[in-house]
């Protein structure tokens, strides 16, 4: 009975010593620069702050006998006030790593803060392939997609189905601008040709002009290079425009499972997409959803549930290299494979590329699905090395010639 008692007291010693000890030291703190309250709010925004919750919660809540803690800042969209964000977080807050930074165009200019100070960002939100490409760093990871896997997985699945005239839609800033050109590439090489393009304000509500150019192209696919509420008002417009009954396909180049949601399948049904992450994959990514959504109400997203797994592998990193110095944190993380609910054997490059396998999608008919969230149905799986760019062609100064 006395050992029993004693080791009952050593453990509760322990425990408490931990504590102390995490109170004694100053919290590891992980900074989430996100957009809370624009267009690109459901796909990454208070979801992305939660994630990043469950993430530390599920990892125990301290590491190295630090207290794990996330605290957020809302870019509102702009580049400046992304910029500003991370200077003062990293400056003035003590936060040792950002993520996400949802938008290209603010994600860029959060990474050059990131990056003169030495820290570690993990992008998840963003799609532009710059990130890993002229604006890559020592400690700069691109998660989740990019643009130019999201025309490769789409445009090519296009093309070879006969779908190979373009017309773009394009949101015009960094990411709209990369979304045209990478898929532009890849209906080129594939056969297809390109009939022209048209540009819109971000946040744009009215897309008739836009529309009534591409209708008047003929061609065969409209590729939506947007995202977010964009991408949402264009389908939705599109199909009032009758679009579609004409016999032109929309082609949301960047889609989320709630950008179809808001849309319905009644008007969404039949789209094609290209995804890194969806909900209803296998018994890992239910498992996930199910804790997600008693917190949510909503299912994840691909870069919500990028942030869960991204924060997971940089806390799994900073445990094993026994710092948080940057330099030996990355070290770790590029050397191990991410396996869990996001990716099987992912694997980041020298170029900051989280390489994983992709997803091709189609939109489900009403009839096909069981209730809100049924969404998407798997055509085809695509490995991360033929998916994303090769390193061979990377512009990242970093690679190795």
């Amino acid at each position: 009975m006395r050992r029993v008692l004693a080791g009952v007291l050593a453990c509760v010693f322990a425990i408490s010593a931990n504590a102390s000890l995490a109170q004694d030291k100053p919290p590891l703190k992980l900074g989430g620069i996100l957009d809370m309250s624009s267009l690109y709010a459901d796909i990454t925004g208070s979801g992305s702050e939660t994630a990043a919750k469950m993430a530390v919660e599920d990892f125990g809540g301290t590491v190295l006998g630090r207290k794990v803690e996330i605290v957020v800042g809302d870019h509102l969209n702009k580049a400046d006030l992304a910029a500003n964000i991370a200077r003062d977080m990293i400056d003035n807050q003590g936060v040792d790593m950002i993520f996400d930074v949802a938008a290209s165009a603010t994600a860029l200019a959060a990474g050059e803060i990131a990056k003169a100070r030495g820290k570690i960002i993990m992008f998840n939100g963003p799609g532009s392939i710059r990130l890993s490409n002229e604006a890559c760093g020592p400690y700069t990871v691109h998660y989740v997609f990019d643009t130019f896997a999201q025309a490769n997985v789409t445009g090519l699945a296009a093309v070879k189905s006969g779908l190979d005239t373009w017309f773009f839609l394009t949101a015009d800033y960094a990411f709209g601008q990369d979304l045209e050109k990478d898929t532009s590439n890849v209906v080129v090489k594939s056969g297809g040709k390109v009939l022209g393009s048209v540009r819109h304000p971000i946040n744009t509500s009215d897309f008739s002009s836009f529309l009534l150019q591409a209708q008047a192209s003929k061609a065969k696919v409209i590729g939506l290079a947007n995202a977010g509420g964009d991408t949402i008002n264009a389908i939705k417009q599109g199909a009032e425009f009758g679009i579609t009954k004409g016999g032109q396909k929309i082609s949301p180049l960047l889609a989320f499972v709630t950008d179809i949601d808001s849309v319905g399948l009644e008007t969404a049904q039949g789209l094609l997409l290209a995804e890194a992450f969806y909900w209803d994959l296998n018994d890992d990514t239910r498992a996930f959803t199910k804790r997600f959504m008693e917190r949510t109400k909503r299912v994840p997203t691909s870069a919500q549930a990028g942030v869960y797994s991204s924060v997971t592998h940089y806390l799994k990193a900073v445990k094993a290299a026994g710092t948080t110095d940057a330099a030996a944190v990355m070290k770790v993380m590029k050397e191990t494979p991410i396996n869990d609910m996001f990716a099987k054997n992912g694997k980041i490059r020298e170029d900051g590329r989280m390489v994983h396998d992709m997803y091709l999608f189609e939109v489900k008919k009403p009839s096909e699905s069981k209730g809100r969230w049924d969404d998407y149905k798997l055509l085809a799986t695509v490995p991360g090395d033929q998916a994303f760019q090769p390193l061979s062609e990377s512009r990242c100064p970093l690679v190795k010639k």
